[in-house]
Parts: structure tokens; sequence; C-alpha cells
């Protein structure tokens, strides 16, 4: 596992390194694919301008991944509480991943403008399904033993739910908190790229109109590395609080 980054990283030089000689090797226009050099050029000379806009995004994805938390820990609760509201919720979550979010990109830019909201709503929609999923399996993988064991000693559901459910299903929701951050850049992207003023998506709209392939290629840059640190922040969350996996 030590060697993990360093083969990470050698094959992440490989991939640049063959994209670097491929675009000298075959005279290709920068409009059409710009070397790797040259994007780290624009990302560096650039960086003020890459810096606000991916503050506007930055805040965007961490409202939506707080909306997403308060709605998917809510349903999972509410779902795992009452056999019956899952069944008859069940069928609505699975239709709320299957619509394609371009879809009700549109519609969310209507009912919330065209300010952050909008964007703060498209994510936390992306980023809810695999946290919900992910705790109410984690809910129901409980060993029956224990289960057994609380209800004889009288527990309540309140009290099963704190000291035997949440502890049991702690690794669960790391597993699809850790997937929902990872793709919180997908709602907020796609939502400025409907309709936005500012933010990594609204720039890249705009550097892609202008054949500012560098530019686009520079913002992607920093989508993945807020997607990267994201996903380090939430591994780290995990091993403070499921410190006995």
């Amino acid at each position: 596992m030590k060697a993990a980054p360093g083969i990470a990283l050698a094959v992440a030089f490989s991939i640049l390194a063959a994209w670097e000689a491929s675009c000298r090797l075959i005279p290709l226009p920068d409009f059409i694919l710009p070397p790797p050099s040259a994007i780290a050029v624009t990302a560096v000379a650039r960086a003020p301008l890459l810096a606000a806009n991916a503050m506007v995004t930055g805040l965007e994805i961490v409202a939506g991944i707080g909306l997403a938390l308060a709605v998917a820990v809510a349903l999972a609760t509410a779902m795992f509480a009452s056999r019956p509201l899952e069944r008859a919720l069940a069928p609505f979550l699975i239709a709320s991943q299957a619509v394609p979010v371009f879809a009700i990109a549109p519609l969310l830019v209507i009912w919330f403008g065209y300010g952050p909201a909008s964007k703060v709503v498209m994510a936390a929609v992306i980023i809810f399904f695999p946290i919900t999923v992910s705790l109410l399996e984690g809910f129901k993988s409980c060993d029956p033993g224990y289960r057994i064991l609380f209800r004889l000693m009288g527990a309540s559901f309140g009290r099963r739910l704190r000291y035997l459910y949440w502890p049991w299903a702690l690794p669960y929701f790391f597993a699809g908190l850790k997937v929902g951050v990872s793709v919180a850049t997908i709602g907020a992207v796609i939502g400025e790229w409907v309709g936005s003023q500012a933010g990594l998506g609204y720039l890249m709209i705009q550097a892609n109109a202008r054949l500012q392939v560098d530019l686009v290629f520079a913002a992607i840059v920093w989508l993945s590395l807020m997607g990267v640190g994201l996903w380090a922040l939430v591994g780290l969350l995990e091993r403070r609080w499921v410190y006995w996996k």
C-alpha cells in the first residue's frame, strides 16, 4: 500500500508524457488539444481568475453536501424505522436518479434563479442518493444478535439507533459519503452550465465559446483537485470516527 502513491504518480507522469509527445509530433492546433505544458502555464498564469471562480463552485459544493446530508440522514432513518415507508419511498428514490440531471437543471434554474441556490440543490440531488442508500443498508446490516440483545435490555428505538445502528452503519455511511463528494462537482458544474454568472462551470462555458481550450482544461484540473481534496477530507474523518475499522 505504501508504494501506491508512487505508482499513481508514475502512471500520471507516463500519461502526461505521452500526451505531450503526441501534441509535439502531431501538429494539432491548441484550440483542438493543447499540450499539458500549455495547460500548466495557463493554470498558473490565470490562477487568480480560476481561484475566484473555484471559490464560488466550492461554496456551492459544500452547501450541497450539507443539504444532501440533512436530507439523506433523515430519509434513511425514517425508511429504516418504517418498513411501509421504505416500500413507499424506494421507487421515488430510484426515480430521482433515473432522470438525467440535464433534464432537471433548467427547471431548478427557473425555480431557484441564476444564483447559487439552484447549483446547491443540483449538487444535493446528485449527492444524497449514494449517502441515503449506503446508510440505509448499513442500518439494515446490523447483526440480529445485537438487535435482540438491545431489545431484551429494554432499549428504545432512539437508544438503539444511537448506540447500535449508527456505530454499525458508520463504515457504510462514509463509503456513501465518499461516492457523494466525488461526484459533487458534477451537480454544481452542470447547474453553472445551464445558467450562472460565476463559477468554474461558467468559466468553462465562456472559455469554450472563445476556443480557449487550455483554460477549459485548467478549470478541469482545478475541479479534479477539489474532488480529490474532498475525498481526502472524508477519508480523514472516517479514520477519526471509524477508528476500529
